[in-house]
């Protein structure tokens, strides 16, 4: 039973509710995973991850395969960017990298030779378009060597661009590479925001960008946002947002900014006489969800709306959609196979992260080692965390007897202190609570993260540091 299906015709609407919001409005985890990767261990290496794979081959049939990359190179530094990233205008540094990367993607390919069939490759950074065409195609080249990515039509091949590194030309050379998605990074539109924010962008170019998309007939195009950057106002951002909606985009996110600056040394640069109150940022986002209804686009959840008939709504609809560490995702039943410096895996029942840095992570390689630094097991009431969240995240409603089907537990009893915490937040209007359902309310999905953060015993096992986001 899929514990996660939901009737095709249920198309999840969201409703903001300020009051609300400003009442349950706190610091947690955006759940691309869980545990989430601060909780980690150093205790968990590449040999680990050796007998995770091994493990893999006792399933009788290899699942189909996610694969991301990481580019951590940047021309400049972007001001509220909180992305594993080196800022360099020296391209040698990227050449190096390349050598390292293809090293590494060598030595996963061999590890999964006979289950190496890749349906979702993503590229991220930093600037994956950092990398020159030659580049490009040489690294796609190397990737189609050791992983079988499947049939255009079949695979979902995507890669995140800055307008400002690419030309139409280059957009059309991407997709003759193999890439069929492409995600732009546009923030806003406001030449005094960009300027706050170390990236000026002319609406012209990024127009262009998208028009040179289509043409080379890229199935789907992203573009990003962030509310409640400095000397944003409602005013800016809803002159932004009829610029994007112009443009037709078939996804657009809409992030809230993270101000950090305790973690991330670039946002040490954004003053903070710039930055808008809490009460502008909660109406910027209310404007956001507005408009974008009103232009006919569908909430799929936390920050991302998409076209109706684009794939992640479809998958929405269908009980297929999925999260991981690059958002939503229409490809559930997948490993994810991660390489380059930073990067986050999941194969079978366990997380894997590569060192952090440039030295480290070509210290591990030099030595014919993968550079996996850190991870996780989970055990079966991770396992089972997990899926609620995910399912949670995704649908906005979870089937009680399907858990009690899939895991060998009574849901009642085993979770009886969350139901306790969660009759607190029905009682606010997030959600409903039976003995066969929990159905998050419209006013409820946008502050899903406070509903999962009441499944995840690591939240109440220690103690809070200012780690994550607001919720909103």
């Amino acid at each position: 039973m899929n514990i996660s299906a939901v009737p095709a015709n249920r198309v999840p609407s969201v409703e903001f509710d300020g009051a609300l919001i400003r009442k349950l409005n706190q610091s947690g985890p955006r759940y691309t995973s869980y545990p989430t990767a601060d909780r980690f261990s150093d205790s968990y290496g590449y040999r680990d991850y050796l007998k995770a794979v091994a493990g893999l081959r006792t399933r009788g049939v290899a699942k189909p395969l996610s694969l991301y990359v990481h580019i951590p190179f940047c021309d400049t530094v972007c001001y509220y960017c909180a992305c594993n990233k080196v800022v360099t205008k020296n391209r040698d540094k990227a050449t190096t990298y390349l050598s390292y990367l293809k090293r590494e993607i060598e030595m996963q390919g061999r590890l999964f030779a006979g289950m190496n069939q890749v349906e979702q490759l993503h590229l991220g950074g930093g600037t994956p378009t950092y990398l020159s065409d030659e580049q490009m195609g040489d690294l796609m080249t190397h990737i189609r060597h050791w992983f079988k990515l499947a049939p255009d039509a079949e695979g979902e091949y995507s890669i995140e661009i800055d307008p400002r590194t690419v030309s139409p030309e280059r957009l059309h050379s991407l997709r003759r590479q193999g890439f069929n998605r492409v995600s732009l990074g546009v923030q806003d539109f406001d030449g005094d925001v960009q300027r706050a924010v170390n990236r000026v962008q002319p609406e012209e170019e990024t127009r262009a960008i998208i028009e040179a998309a289509r043409s080379a007939g890229f199935r789907s195009v992203s573009i990003d946002l962030i509310y409640g950057l400095p000397r944003q106002n409602v005013i800016s951002m809803a002159q932004t947002l009829a610029k994007v909606i112009a443009a037709n985009p078939d996804r657009i996110a809409i992030y809230n900014y993270a101000h950090l600056p305790h973690l991330f040394k670039p946002q040490r640069r954004i003053l903070d006489a710039d930055m808008p109150s809490a009460d502008t940022r909660l109406d910027m986002l209310a404007l956001c969800i507005r408009r974008l209804a009103d232009a006919g686009y569908t909430y799929i959840g936390m920050d991302h709306f998409a076209r109706p008939d684009d794939d992640l709504a479809v998958a929405q609809r269908q009980g297929r959609l999925h999260r991981n560490f690059q958002g939503y995702s229409t490809h559930a039943d997948t490993d994810l196979v991660a390489c380059g410096v930073s990067a986050i895996g999941s194969v079978g029942a366990t997380y894997s992260q590569n060192a952090k840095t440039l030295d480290a992570y070509y210290d591990a390689l030099d030595r014919n080692e993968l550079p996996i630094v850190r991870g996780a097991r989970l055990s079966m009431d991770d396992a089972l965390r997990r899926a609620i969240i995910q399912t949670l995240m995704c649908n906005f409603e979870l089937s009680v007897p399907a858990i009690e089907q899939a895991y060998p537990i009574d849901f009642a009893g085993y979770f009886k202190p969350e139901l306790e915490r969660l009759a607190a937040l029905a009682g606010d209007g997030l959600l409903s609570v039976d003995r066969e359902w929990l159905t998050v309310t419209p006013k409820g999905r946008l502050l899903i993260r406070n509903i999962c953060m009441v499944f995840d015993r690591y939240l109440s096992s220690a103690p809070q540091v200012a780690r994550y986001s607001k919720t909103i």
